[in-house]
């Protein structure tokens, strides 16, 4: 027992289905189906397309200046999707370029112009009477290479769709509904040429060898269905089938459902199901290629509109101006009125009247008033469902209408807008006049450009992924081939008795390593006492040193608060002598230090050889390090000669003290700021010296530092050179005796401080091992001498240049007394030290 959904079973059930939706719109097909077809004169020009079909476009072969024949090969392609294109007359190709297309957008395309000569003269043909003695492969071929593609609208390969359903085809439909008003170019093709139809498709018959051949007729066409069965009589091998008029029932997946009652699934193609579907003009240009040996150069088009007086059908060769055909029909042209390309539901208005015919071309619609209304305004949608209702295909175009608007092509995939057919139904019943079509076709588009888009970047990461392999491969290998080169080097030094250079090179590298870290590693003297402990006397000094500075700076804030309130009525001419006494003493010891800096080399020197069998490290031993001490004691006291004339030399630009006692007290101040400092400075240096590398490790550093200090010393004599001849050029001291007094207050406050850190270094010296016992003690004096040297420099720029920004004393007297008790308060304190 068969299938009851087999295909089969369903066609031979005589039976006819419905499918859901669909329209009965006018038919208006009596204008052109009255007369017979007929051929009209060639243009001066063609215009040929080198794209007709859907697929790619093919290879030209042939170029600018060249004489072509009628039927010649215009171009070629390398597979059944690349249909060739011919000439549709003999003549001279005048050019090779873009040309305005036949579709809605109007945008050119690359186009073959011919000149015609008038000749139509055919290239060398070879007919055959029986087709049977030709193969089916064969006749794939001859199909392919004439270019004969699907001719009622979808334009697909012929000869694709022949070979894709070899051996597989069990039922063969021939479309000849055409169910679209005002088209009746099948119509016509049925009635004049029904032998060399019905012989077309019985090549394709012979080609498939299907079970059972059905051509399907609509039975507004009773005309074509009585020529159809005259010429089938006494022949079974193809059945007629008249099916009932409803648009759209010439759509391919509805003319199935019709004759099967069968739906095609989603996303399947026919041929799944064992059927094949041709239309009736493929047909007839399949037995003219075959029988003929003609390739597809003209077709049957519909020439029909009120605009056109004399309307019918005609032959139209592929390549002649639209404008060209309507001017032999008597086009009435009026600008009011649009020319439609294809039928009302699913045309488009051309462009350009200069568009030339294609294989797509199969009606030409010239409207007057009476058939043409302007397009009403879009309105919003009400949700009606009449679009719903009437979709033969189930979709909901309501829904795809609102996704195509908001560009959300997920959703329009979601809801199968790939399903549409494009039939116009919807459009048809919305009574809003949504242009559902337009928004459906701009959503495909779009979205084939991003699957393009999406298709072409998959495709360059493959390329990627395969080039990087590729890399990976090759430098393997490389590595393989260099590594087995390393080998046989070496086997061959090993059987030739000598020693592999590759590992004596890493023993050789692995020795230096070996040799650089043993000399990298520190070697640090650790001192012990007799029984064995460590000895951390050192250690033990400098914390004594810190602490000692501690004490000094503590002494030095507590005095300098004991000064500051001191009685005010002290008299300033004692304060004036103990000043003058300062500076005698420090000249004093500025000379002293000079006559010490030439002795203690010849005393070095003469201590070095009575001790040079101790072991024990000094400055006795090390003549070098006495010449950096007696260094640093002369440039200390050239700097503190400079600093007094210097002092001098400012004072000598301000008021008097005795009219302003306030700078009396600012001066004061700032002794008291620079002595705190010193001790802050001192303390510093000696810390940082701990972490130091002792200089008796090193003697070079000894004798760099000593080159130091002399520098140094040059450089600040001349500094005081220079200050001299400045103050040369200033007003004199003795011309403002109020700069006197102030002078002679500064002078006071250093002689302070001065005696302040004679005595402060004696303690500290006097508790701490002499530099005899202990030669990195003299590397910490250089130090700290070097380090306040610098400072003192430091700190009296600073000084006058905070000075120069303060308020004068002159409008507060109470400061000026407060200064001179102080000074006279320090003057006393250093005549009791020294007594």
């Amino acid at each position: 027992m068969s299938n009851p959904n087999d295909v089969l079973s369903r066609i031979r059930q005589n039976k006819l289905w419905d499918f859901p939706g669909g329209i009965h719109p006018a038919e208006m097909k009596s204008q052109s189906n009255k007369k017979p077809i007929r051929s009209l004169h060639l243009p001066k020009f063609f215009y040929v397309p080198v794209v007709q079909h859907a697929g790619p476009a093919g290879e030209l072969m042939v170029n600018v200046g060249d004489t072509v024949l009628k039927g010649q090969q215009l171009t070629k392609g390398d597979n059944y999707r690349t249909l060739p294109v011919h000439s549709p007359t003999s003549g001279k190709i005048i050019g090779i370029e873009p040309y305005v297309a036949t579709h809605a957008s109007g945008l050119p395309e690359l186009s073959v112009i011919i000149e015609t000569d008038g000749k139509d003269e055919w290239i060398e043909r070879q007919p055959i009477d029986d087709f049977l003695q030709l193969t089916s492969d064969q006749i794939i071929q001859k199909v392919y290479q004439y270019g004969i593609a699907g001719l009622g609208g979808a334009v697909f390969p012929t000869s694709a769709k022949l070979s894709f359903a070899d051996k597989r085809c069990k039922v063969l439909i021939i479309n000849g509904a055409e169910c679209e008003p005002y088209i009746t170019c099948d119509d016509r093709l049925m009635q004049d040429y029904t032998y060399d139809l019905l012989e077309g498709i019985r090549i394709l018959r012979y080609v498939l060898r299907p079970e059972e051949v059905v051509l399907a007729i609509e039975d507004n066409k009773p005309k074509a269905i009585k020529a159809i069965k005259k010429a089938l009589k006494g022949s079974d091998d193809i059945s007629v089938r008249e099916i009932p008029t409803k648009y759209p029932s010439g759509a391919n997946d509805q003319l199935i459902q019709v004759l099967t009652g069968l739906e095609i699934p989603q996303g399947k193609r026919t041929i799944e199901m064992g059927i094949v579907m041709h239309n009736v003009g493929t047909a007839y240009a399949v037995k003219r290629a075959i029988m003929d040996d003609e390739p597809l150069i003209e077709r049957v088009v519909t020439l029909t509109g009120d605009k056109i007086r004399n309307k019918g059908n005609v032959w139209a060769r592929l390549g002649t101006p639209i404008i060209h055909l309507l001017e032999q029909v008597d086009y009435q042209a009026d600008e009011r009125f649009p020319v439609f390309l294809g039928g009302p539901m699913m045309g488009f208005i051309l462009p350009s009247m200069q568009s030339p015919v294609t294989k797509t071309v199969n009606c030409i619609i010239a409207p007057d008033h009476f058939e043409y209304a302007p397009l009403e305004p879009e309105r919003n949608c009400i949700r009606c469902s009449s679009c719903s209702d009437a979709c033969p295909v189930g979709l909901l175009p309501q829904q795809l209408y609102w996704f195509a608007r908001a560009e959300d092509h997920d959703k329009s995939k979601e809801y199968h807008l790939d399903a549409c057919i494009e039939c116009g139904v919807c459009a048809y019943v919305c009574p809003s006049y949504i242009p559902l079509i337009q928004y459906f076709r701009q959503e495909k588009a779009k979205i084939e450009e991003v699957d393009e888009k999406a298709r072409k970047a998959e495709e360059a990461k493959i390329r990627f992924e395969a080039r990087e392999a590729r890399l990976n491969k090759e430098k393997e290998a490389r590595t393989a081939r260099i590594q087995q080169a390393a080998e046989k080097r070496r086997e061959e030094v090993s059987a030739s008795g000598g020693e592999d250079p590759v590992k004596a090179a890493l023993a050789r590298l692995k020795a230096k390593k070996a040799e650089g870290a043993v000399a990298e590693q520190p070697t640090q003297a650790v001192q012990a006492k007799a029984n064995g402990e460590p000895d951390n006397s050192d250690l033990m000094a400098q914390r004594k040193a810190r602490r000692l500075a501690k004490q000094a700076e503590t002494q030095g804030t507590s005095e300098d608060a004991r000064a500051s309130v001191v009685v005010e009525n002290e008299d300033p001419r004692k304060a004036a002598v103990a000043a003058a006494l300062a500076r005698a003493k420090a000249k004093k010891e500025a000379q002293q230090a000079e006559k010490l800096s030439v002795a203690e080399p010849v005393e070095a020197n003469a201590e070095s050889s009575t001790n040079g069998s101790t072991s024990s490290p000094s400055v006795e031993n090390d003549p070098r390090k006495a010449a950096v001490a007696a260094a640093l004691a002369r440039a200390k006291a050239k700097k503190e000669a400079q600093q007094a004339v210097s002092s001098a030399q400012n004072f000598a630009n301000e008021p008097k003290a005795e009219d302003d006692p306030r700078k009396v007290a600012v001066a004061a101040a700032l002794a008291r700021a620079k002595a705190k400092k010193e001790a802050q400075q001192a303390v510093s240096s000696e810390q940082n010296f701990a972490n130091e590398p002792k200089a008796e490790d090193d003697p070079r550093k000894a004798a760099v530092a000593a080159a130091i200090a002399r520098a140094k010393a040059k450089k600040e004599a001349q500094q005081a050179v220079s200050s001299e001849q400045n103050f040369a050029n200033e007003p004199k001291a003795e011309d403002d005796p109020r700069k006197a007094a102030v002078a002679a207050a500064i002078a006071r406050a250093k002689a302070k401080k001065e005696a302040q850190q004679a005595v402060s270094s004696e303690q500290n010296f006097a508790n701490e091992p002499t530099v005899e016992d202990d030669p990195r003690k003299a590397a910490v004096a250089a130090a700290i001498a070097r380090a306040k040297a610098k400072k003192e420099a430091q700190q009296a720029v600073s000084s006058e240049q905070n000075f120069a920004n303060e308020p004068t004393v002159e409008d507060d007297p109470r400061k000026a007394a407060v200064a001179a008790a102080i000074a006279r308060a320090k003057a006393k304190k250093e005549a009791m030290k020294q007594q």
